[in-house]
Order: structure tokens, then C-alpha cells, then sequence
């Protein structure tokens, strides 16, 4: 096998292990992030105990504890009630949140797959450390129909901010100004079918297209406008499944911000390979 091969095969492996160990840690920002609109974050866990940090596990430990010793005076006493009891404790002892299984192996998948598209150049590192914001932000708008300010925003920032340092680097294969016009124009673009439609499309939205905006307008305009046509796309097929199914009407609202990831996801796979 050639050094190259082995190279290339050690840089799958190496964003494999960075997405699943990255992926692993979102359960409890997901957890706590996951609320409808205008409600604060979670702080307490199911039985009301506080939950501290971002990064984690969802599984609350003084929950897990409680319920073992819950477990076992129920076996002592062998209470009537045993069945509902122990559903009960079962619950407890549930996650509460995205599993952390699940989450590992979809952000190990994408990271595995950008890897593959950009090789060794160096925007690769840009999009190892904003997959795992994709996936966080694709989890909870599938629970709650919801964007959380505290994510699209540093991502709407972050996307252009990192890209300037990976154009300082040689052997880059994207242009910087192009990616800050990709972010205006498909920001705008949301922004306008948010003015035209607001019940069709979340501010949320608007504000996510700005950070994907950026991505997909690094490898240029043809990129921009594959991703953007593949978000739509993907929307397009998923509610139209919905409707034959009959698990939805025409009018029934669906999250779309998991489809605009999706989208530039697939366009930036794309415009990274023929880069």
C-alpha cells in the first residue's frame, strides 16, 4: 500500500475518532437546548435535579442513584405495585435526551465523510470543528422545531472567522470573499422567503443559512447553489412522504433546518471533491 493510501486512510480514522468522541459529548446541550420557543433552557433534569454544563451524558447520576436504591428497598418489601414501580425506576434510569450512541456514530459518519471529500488541505479542520454544531443543531430541531440563538449565531460567525484563517494557510482550495458572499446572499435569500412566508420558515432558519451561507460559498457559486437546491430538495421529498403516508397535510409545518444541513452538507461533500 502506498504512503499516500496509508495517509489518507489515517486522516478517515483520525475524524472518525474526533466525530464520534465530539458526538458523544452533545446529549446534554441537546437535552437542555431542546425546548419549544420562548421557554428558558433545562436546568433539572426529569425528577428536578440540576444539571450542570453543556457537555455530557443526559443520564443524571443522583436520578441513576435514586433509582437503584429505590430498586432495591422495592425488593425487600415486595410491594403490590411492584410492576408500575419498577417502570417507573426503568425510566428513571432512561436517558432523557438523543442517545450519545446515536449522535457518535452520525457525527463520526459526517466527519469521516468530509474527511474523504478535502483530503489533507486546511479547511478540512474548519469543517471537523463545526460538524458537531450541525448535528446539535439538526437533533434539536428535529425534537422542538427550534434554532437556538446561542448556536446559529457563533456559527454565522465562526464559519467566515475560520475560513479567514484556513485562506492563510497554503494549499487551501477555497476563496475567503466568495465565502462571506455565500453567507449574505443565502442569508438574504432565507430572509426573503422568511418576509414573503414567516409561517413557512423559522427566523431560525435565516440566521443558520448565514453560517452554511459561508460554507458552501468557499468552494464558490455553483457549490452555493448545489447545497442550496439539495436543502429544498431534501425538504421537498420528506414532506412529500408525509403526505402520501398520510402522516401530514399540505400545510402541516415541518423543521427545515435539518434539511438545509443536509443540503449543504451534500454540496459541500461535492464542492470539496472537485475542488
Amino acid at each position: 500500500m502506498s504512503a499516500a493510501g496509508v495517509s489518507t486512510e489515517a486522516l478517515v480514522l483520525a475524524a472518525a475518532l474526533w466525530g464520534a468522541v465530539a458526538g458523544a459529548l452533545l446529549p446534554r446541550a441537546a437535552y437542555r437546548f431542546a425546548v419549544p420557543a420562548g421557554e428558558p433552557w433545562r436546568e433539572r433534569c426529569g425528577r428536578g435535579h440540576p444539571i450542570r454544563g453543556w457537555i455530557g451524558r443526559t443520564r443524571c447520576g443522583r436520578c441513576a442513584q435514586e433509582a437503584v436504591r429505590e430498586q432495591r428497598a422495592m425488593r425487600e418489601r415486595r410491594a403490590v405495585r411492584a410492576g408500575a414501580k419498577a417502570r417507573e425506576q426503568e425510566a428513571a434510569l432512561a436517558p432523557y435526551a438523543p442517545s450519545a450512541a446515536l449522535l457518535a456514530v452520525v457525527t463520526a459518519l459526517v466527519c469521516a465523510a468530509l474527511a474523504v471529500a478535502t483530503g489533507t488541505r486546511p479547511e478540512l479542520g474548519v469543517w471537523l470543528l463545526l460538524a458537531p454544531v450541525w448535528v446539535l443543531l439538526a437533533a434539536v430541531d428535529v425534537r422542538v422545531r427550534r434554532l437556538p440563538d446561542p448556536l446559529t449565531l457563533p456559527l454565522a460567525a465562526a464559519g467566515p472567522g475560520l475560513l479567514a484563517l484556513a485562506a492563510l494557510l497554503p494549499e487551501h482550495a477555497g476563496d475567503w470573499l466568495t465565502a462571506l458572499y455565500g453567507a449574505l446572499a443565502l442569508g438574504g435569500g432565507y430572509l426573503a422567503l422568511f418576509l414573503i412566508n414567516p409561517s413557512g420558515m423559522g427566523f431560525g432558519d435565516v440566521k443558520l443559512a448565514l453560517g452554511m451561507g459561508a460554507v458552501l460559498g468557499w468552494y464558490g457559486w455553483p457549490t452555493l447553489l448545489l447545497g442550496t437546491f439539495a436543502g429544498f430538495l431534501f425538504g421537498a421529498l420528506y414532506g412529500g412522504a408525509l403526505v402520501v403516508a398520510r402522516r401530514a397535510g399540505r400545510k402541516t409545518a415541518v423543521p427545515f433546518g435539518p434539511f438545509l444541513i443536509a443540503g449543504a452538507f451534500t454540496g459541500l461533500l461535492i464542492g470539496a471533491y472537485a475542488a
